[in-house]
């Protein structure tokens, strides 16, 4: 399916059959076997550790947070764009580099103990492999490990009491036509479900409010309503395990796959994006920080939209036995392809991260022709559009069964929204240099 970059307020213009997204796991392949700089390289180390943050909403805060470090150490070195927190000016001297693995890793460990060892690892390394400091500079190396550590300090006193400590909150919905309730696998006592329902309530880091670019009502979301209806068969049809598991290798059952598979990795997407563009270590510092704001923002606003419409999942409304509707057929022993992630279902949170973070991409270099190739779960697809890979990502929820179709458009027009607030209020370039 293709799905418009044109302004919303129009049905999106779509070509389509009548669990959690992890971060780490794909494998972007360009020429080159080394990334840029060390921006790019602490952003797929960065990747390789996420998974000791949590679940994706604390992943991409996490991430949120490295990128904004590493940006605001290099401006406050050399102030391009200016800095996300209040960061005082440091020796101009500084080795760029070394503030980079400082700002890094100093997030990355105040976030995840689990990972102290490797990311301590990555950054002793990163620090050796510095050239020494020239004579006119010779604490370079010491001044660049103070302003890493100054921006990391700096974020992550900011976001102290953001509301990330308490994600989860009871649910307590009687089930109901239209209603979301649990939907099987459960995650094991004592793990909360459904879970993140106390993310919709956390500081934004950009966005004014978390209901700035709140998912309006869908006609979908009436019951007894025809487009309910056309949802409903569509991703009953599409999203079947039945169906999928039969052809296993159907483009449909590939893309359903990819996706959650690692497909969605935003930062993965950026560094393949910007491979061979010559873009130095300051840009590429500024366009991942709003990357990674921009996808943190979306999910917050997606996440206090679905536990405010608390609308039921495919699995719980096709097993249904009566929702009022004649043009739906209820069927007992229907189950998804894609195991259902543990909240309710609109606006959906994986075409969301799509969505926020081409669309900061789309705003950055000024146009969807940006291609990139990316390996996940084993499937290897290359995009020339980006507007493309986010119709691809609708797709993928529907043809995994866990989610209406109309939910996951939702995501995608609410989140490009909040990445061109992202790109056009945050870390501006500074013109009193």
């Amino acid at each position: 399916m293709k799905l418009s970059t044109q302004a919303p307020g129009r049905r999106l213009v779509l070509r389509g059959l009548p669990p959690y997204l992890p971060i780490a796991g794909a494998l972007l392949l360009f020429p080159s076997s080394a990334f840029a700089d060390s921006v790019t390289d602490w952003s797929a180390f960065a990747d390789q550790v996420i998974a000791g943050a949590g679940a994706p909403p604390q992943q991409y805060r996490v991430l949120a947070m490295t990128q904004v470090a590493v940006h605001d150490a290099l401006n406050s070195i050399d102030p391009r764009y200016r800095t996300y927190s209040i960061v005082g000016a440091m020796n101009p001297n500084a080795s760029p580099d070394a503030a980079v693995a400082r700002a890094a890793a100093d997030v990355l460990r105040a976030s995840m103990p689990s990972q102290v060892a490797a990311i301590d690892a990555q950054y002793a390394a990163s620090i050796a492999a510095l050239p020494a400091c020239p004579a006119s500079a010779p604490q370079c190396i010491n001044q660049g490990i103070d302003a890493g550590a100054a921006a990391a300090a700096a974020i992550l006193q900011l976001r102290q009491g953001d509301g990330s400590a308490t994600p989860h909150l009871p649910y307590t919905l009687a089930p109901g036509p239209g209603v979301y309730q649990p939907t099987p696998p459960t995650p094991p006592p004592p793990a909360p479900y459904p879970q993140f329902a106390g993310w919709g309530n956390l500081k934004t880091f950009a966005i004014l409010n978390r209901s700035q670019f709140f998912a309006p009502p869908a006609p979908a979301l009436r019951l007894k309503s025809r487009a309910y209806a056309d949802e409903y068969n569509e991703v009953k049809l599409m999203g079947s395990f039945a169906v999928r598991n039969a052809a296993p290798d159907s483009e449909e059952s590939r893309v359903a796959r990819y996706f959650p598979g690692g497909g969605a990795n935003l930062n993965a997407i950026a560094r393949g994006v910007v491979a061979g563009k010559s873009l130095d270590r300051w840009q590429h510092a500024r366009l991942f920080a709003m990357v990674n704001i921009a996808v943190n923002d979306a999910l917050i606003s997606t996440f206090r939209a679905k536990f405010h419409y608390n609308f039921w999942r495919p699995y719980t409304a096709i097993r249904w036995a009566d929702d009022g509707n004649p043009l739906t057929q209820s069927d007992p022993t229907w189950t998804t392809y894609i195991t259902t992630p543990p909240y309710p279902d609109y606006p959906c949170g994986l075409p969301t991260t799509m969505g926020a973070g081409a669309q900061v991409m789309r705003s950055y270099f000024g146009t969807d022709q940006l291609p990139y190739t990316l390996t996940a779960a084993g499937i290897t697809r290359s995009y020339t559009r980006l507007s493309d890979a986010e119709s691809d990502s609708v797709d993928a929820r529907v043809y995994g069964g866990i989610h209406f179709r109309f939910g996951c458009e939702a995501g995608v027009v609410q989140s490009r929204k909040v990445g061109k607030w992202v790109y056009h209020t945050q870390l501006r370039a500074n013109h009193r240099r």
